[in-house]
């Protein structure tokens, strides 16, 4: 259990990774931020996602002076490129034809910092999910439904339909979904 005088802030609009802090317990307030999602060419994903989650943690920290923020951010990298949210369902549709039968790397950098003693821990969690040969119909169907326009890859490993996509996952479950649980729940136990 995490002990802390401190309020603890989940800096995200994401209702999965609120769901996720929630699953563990943890009674913490959800303020989100926005701040633009920009790739940089040539920029290795590792250093995409500990950049942007620390872009968002300077942002929450102008509005919360006193607690402990958690920030996150996950994108979808297959053979070399990263994949963003879907721009609308054709965008989704082309990501998932991209994924069908094929093994993709989800990051997910997180920022964990606390106000009292001014620290600050940025990581990242990296995990392999394998696609099995998706039809053109499930595609379609699945973009159809709107669920994936909000998330990195066009899919959502814990979605009802989008579920059945993954063939084999390496790596944290938890990852995918949004929030590696194990690494941020340790660092919170280090930064408090």
């Amino acid at each position: 259990m995490i002990k802390t005088n401190l309020t603890i802030y989940l800096a995200s609009k994401s209702p999965r990774r609120k769901k996720l802090l929630e699953q563990v317990n943890l009674t913490f307030k959800v303020l989100p931020v926005e701040t633009p999602e920009i790739f940089r060419k040539g920029e290795r994903p590792v250093n995409v996602v500990r950049r942007i989650a620390l872009e968002k943690l300077n942002a929450a920290k102008e509005i919360i002076k006193e607690g402990i923020i958690i920030t996150a951010d996950t994108i979808v990298v297959i053979n070399g490129k990263i994949i963003g949210k879907p721009l609308d369902k054709h965008d989704a549709v082309r990501m998932l034809k991209k994924l069908s039968g094929n093994t993709h790397i989800v990051y997910t950098g997180f920022s964990v910092h606390n106000s009292h003693n001014q620290k600050t821990i940025t990581d990242y969690e990296k995990t392999y999910v394998t696609f099995r040969k998706l039809n053109s119909n499930e595609i379609k169907a699945y973009a159809e439904t709107g669920s994936p326009l909000d998330r990195a890859g066009a899919y959502g490993i814990q979605d009802d339909y989008g579920a059945v996509f993954i063939k084999k996952i390496n790596g944290c479950y938890y990852n995918v979904v949004g929030l590696p649980l194990n690494k941020v729940f340790q660092t919170l136990l280090r930064i408090v």
